[in-house]
């Protein structure tokens, strides 16, 4: 056997045989650890037969199986991981011995103490997201350092927008300070995060410092792209223009709604992803709701223009839905896309598909509620975290990124294909918190989140479509089919919006209290 000799407590070598441990246990060694997957060439015994000789001399076993070239940061926390728990010296193997080494190499940097790190947690964004991961770790552990890196002053509950934009809520409701719903015990860095440096551990700011971590938490929310339709960004807030996506501009919806007594009203939506899909109809419902009951939904031309090509992406809620709109007598256009907008002349254009066919259409308006195109932050899209599509790259189940194990990502900003809201947040920020936490201790993740999401589709004042649902569109209610049936209106999911949710909030969520959303463990699903 050709052993090359790494340090005291290891040592690598090309491919053993089950013949080779008795060999391998004279030499000295007291553990094995495969790094070849099975079957990666013809002859190749496979790793339970190593593992089996390796019980009978009584030794350690471990089976990390890489492909050369394709080592990731998961890869080295198991082996550090297996390094440090089975008993040394260790012997690693692979194909020719450099795979075994250069994992090795990656696991000690990964397992080397950060006495630099400014911090053990580095979370980025200080919204739904990254508060409650916050206060979930540390009422697990308060003697964490944790910072959040959030430059605004203020925070919002954004789910109650729609409800401020149909007279429901008033908007001062929806906004705390930042400082009011910072957990006790975490540095706040009061800036904003311009990169990612995940091979050094760092975070880049504004100001040109960093700031170093053991493992991150980034959640820095989406990018509303307003300028991404022409002439939306200077018209806003005036010329019958309006988004209940923006604080200041849902009560301009309120005021648009009630003194509209004729005309046209337009509602559109843009491409996926957005945040809280159901959204942009729920204006439409609510607003259809207070012209029904001031008695001139007759005398308004009600459309609603949607990008995609459904009225919902979960089907089991589209009949109640539809009901709706017929009650409204809203005319649905699939497939339309707001591209341009002429505040003053109260004309918006749309590029319409059908079939391989795309048209330009101008529309005249006499209000209309916008709902921006959506992307991932630049800073984001321009980072080694960034998946394909811009969003921090993680794994659906554990929320792990795919390459580096010590960064976890969630809410709007992770590339996860979960419907974006705040309730997925809320479920999300316990298994991450979690998984943190075994990460801390070189474990791999622990829990697992289900791609659980929510919306409260709200139809008319005092009716709710409660919809909850998964990955893959599995539905996922949290009652009983008799207290309440998502795919219809109900009263009380009225009141789980209007009453309950906020102080949820408020003081559950952002608290750290994780009532209904206890993190899935792995180690459970049997």
């Amino acid at each position: 056997m050709d052993i090359r000799t790494i340090n005291l407590q290891l040592g690598v070598s090309p491919q053993i045989q089950p013949d080779d441990v008795a060999a391998i246990v004279a030499a000295g060694y007291r553990s094995i650890i495969c790094n070849r997957p099975d079957g990666e060439e013809a002859g190749q015994p496979p790793a339970a037969a190593i593992a089996e000789a390796a019980q009978r001399h009584k030794i350690g076993f471990a089976h990390i199986p890489v492909v050369s070239g394709q080592m990731t940061g998961t890869d080295a926390m198991l082996m550090a991981n297996a390094l440090a728990e089975l008993p040394s010296p260790i012997l690693a193997f692979c194909r020719s011995g450099s795979r075994s080494e250069k994992l090795a190499a990656m696991a000690t940097a990964r397992s080397a103490p950060h006495a630099g790190a400014d911090y053990d947690i580095v979370i980025v964004g200080g919204g739904s997201a990254g508060i409650a991961t916050a206060a979930s770790l540390l009422k697990r552990n308060r003697k964490l350092s944790i910072a959040i890196i959030e430059p605004s002053d203020v925070h919002y509950y954004q789910p109650g927008w729609t409800m401020v934009g149909a007279g429901i809520f008033d908007a001062a409701f929806t906004r705390h300070t930042e400082r009011s719903v910072m957990p006790r015990g975490v540095d706040w860095i009061k800036k904003a995060a311009t990169g990612f440096a995940p091979d050094d551990d760092r975070v880049l700011l504004d100001d040109g410092s960093s700031v170093s971590y053991r493992v991150l938490v980034a959640c820095p929310g989406i990018k509303l792209d307003w300028d991404a339709i022409p002439g939306l960004s200077e018209t806003l807030g005036k010329n019958g223009v309006t988004s209940n996506y923006r604080y200041d501009l849902a009560p301009y919806t309120n005021r648009l709604v009630k003194n509209l007594e004729g005309g046209r009203a337009l509602f559109t939506q843009p491409p996926m992803p957005i945040k809280c899909a159901g959204a942009p109809q729920k204006a439409m419902y609510l607003s259809c709701n207070v012209w029904e009951r001031s008695g001139v939904l007759k005398d308004i031309d009600v459309q609603f223009h949607n990008s995609g090509p459904a009225l919902f992406g979960v089907g089991v809620y589209v009949p109640a839905l539809m009901e709706y709109v017929e009650r409204y007598n809203a005319h649905l256009n699939f497939g339309s896309k707001l591209v341009a907008i002429d505040g003053p002349a109260k004309v918006a254009t749309f590029e319409q598909k059908r079939g391989d066919t795309v048209t330009r259409v101008d529309e005249h308006f006499d209000m209309i509620h916008v709902v921006p195109p959506q992307v991932a932050p630049d800073f984001v899209r321009n980072s080694p975290l960034a998946a394909p599509s811009g969003f921090i790259e993680v794994d659906e189940a554990t929320l792990q990124h795919v390459r580096y194990a010590n960064v976890f990502g969630l809410g709007d900003a992770c590339s996860a294909s979960n419907a974006k809201t705040m309730a997925a947040a809320r479920k999300q920020a316990p298994v991450v918190a979690v998984n943190v936490l075994a990460a801390l201790d070189g474990k791999a993740p622990v829990a697992d989140y289900d791609g659980y999401g929510s919306c409260p589709l709200t139809v008319e004042r005092g009716k709710i479509v409660l919809a909850e649902f998964g990955y893959g569109g599995k539905l996922l209610p949290s009652f009983p089919n008799w207290l309440i049936d998502g795919t219809k209106p109900s009263r009380l999911s009225w009141l789980l919006k209007d009453t309950i949710l906020p102080p949820i909030y408020w003081h559950g969520m952002l608290k750290g209290r994780e009532w209904m959303v206890k993190p899935h463990l792995i180690a459970a699903n049997g």
